[in-house]
């Protein structure tokens, strides 16, 4: 059985972890090294040790950088950017949200699909990292990475980026797409490797997030590196230009229309969230069980009294 603080290679100098529902990724050598994104709370442990299996004990990364600050991708950043004394990089457009200045645009269930669903039950806040955090500089390099270019690629949140390098096509491509299809129950647990879209509740312009796809389209990667998903090696260009060319945002949902709007400061303007029957449906289910469990209780009750009687 594999280690599961084994790291996978999938690229000259790049490997993979799973953390829960996410990725995050080792870029470099033992001398010189930067962890991209940080998965969820409670994975710090085992990204250390990770860590220390590809690179050695005691060897501490440069720096940490955030393709973006959703939950699921700062959610260890705090934690490790205090363990090993290095400092967090992220978009500028990110810090209304990682400095808890301002929330991300709402969440939409109402998208539906398996990850519409399980949506309700995720955070809608991430970390706080004001103490840590600096902005990836604007000459488009990547600290701790020479040969590796950062790309705005927002739509799916405001400072999106992407991770790219030319010199042998790798893209490590946060959540402006994904290697696994998390609008389907089916592929969720059976982790199907196929290019989808973004993380539908969570992706606040559809407009930026298709020009975004256009935009990682046009470079012909050879590798894939997405936030969810198991990366893909072998024929990403071909599967790129397919889904680019087909590539819609959900039939309905929040954000399908009108996209939020936001600037330097955070959110600006949300469209009117739609009415979403599955809180009603549920209370409604949970009242009918409660009535049931009620007349069931009354009539062994009544039968009881009966037989004392």
């Amino acid at each position: 059985m594999r280690d599961m603080a084994q790291p996978i290679g999938i690229a000259t100098d790049l490997a993979w972890l799973r953390t829960s529902i996410s990725n995050v990724y080792f870029a470099g050598t033992s001398d010189n090294w930067v962890l991209i994104d940080s998965g969820v709370i409670g994975y710090t442990d085992l990204i250390v040790r990770a860590a220390a299996a590809r690179f050695g004990e005691g060897r501490k990364p440069a720096a940490i950088v955030l393709t973006h600050g959703h939950y699921d991708h700062a959610g260890c950043a705090l934690d490790l950017a205090r363990l090993w004394e290095v400092p967090v990089y992220a978009h500028a457009l990110e810090f209304p949200y990682l400095t808890g200045k301002s929330l991300y645009p709402q969440k939409d269930p109402t998208v539906g699909g398996a990850m519409g669903f399980l949506s309700r039950f995720f955070p809608s806040r991430t970390v706080n990292l004001a103490d840590v955090l600096r902005e990836l500089p604007a000459d488009g390099s990547v600290p701790g990475l020479p040969g590796w270019v950062t790309l705005h690629t927002p739509g799916h949140a405001p400072g999106h980026v992407c991770f790219w390098r030319e010199s042998d096509g790798t893209l490590v491509a946060g959540d402006a797409i994904a290697t696994a299809n998390l609008d389907s129950w089916r592929d969720i647990v059976s982790q199907k490797q196929q290019i989808a879209r973004p993380p539908s509740p969570f992706t606040y312009d559809w407009g930026k997030a298709r020009a975004s796809v256009e935009r990682i389209e046009a470079l012909h990667p050879s590798v894939l590196a997405c936030g969810h998903g198991e990366p893909i090696t072998t024929g990403v260009a071909g599967q790129l230009e397919s889904f680019a060319a087909a590539f819609a945002p959900p039939q309905h949902g929040r954000y399908v229309e009108l996209a939020a709007r936001t600037d330097r400061d955070g959110l600006v303007y949300e469209p009117p969230a739609p009415r979403d029957a599955l809180p009603r449906v549920a209370a409604g289910v949970v009242a009918g069980v409660f009535l049931l469990a009620g007349m069931v209780y009354r009539k062994r009750g009544k039968k009881a009294n009966e037989q004392l009687g």
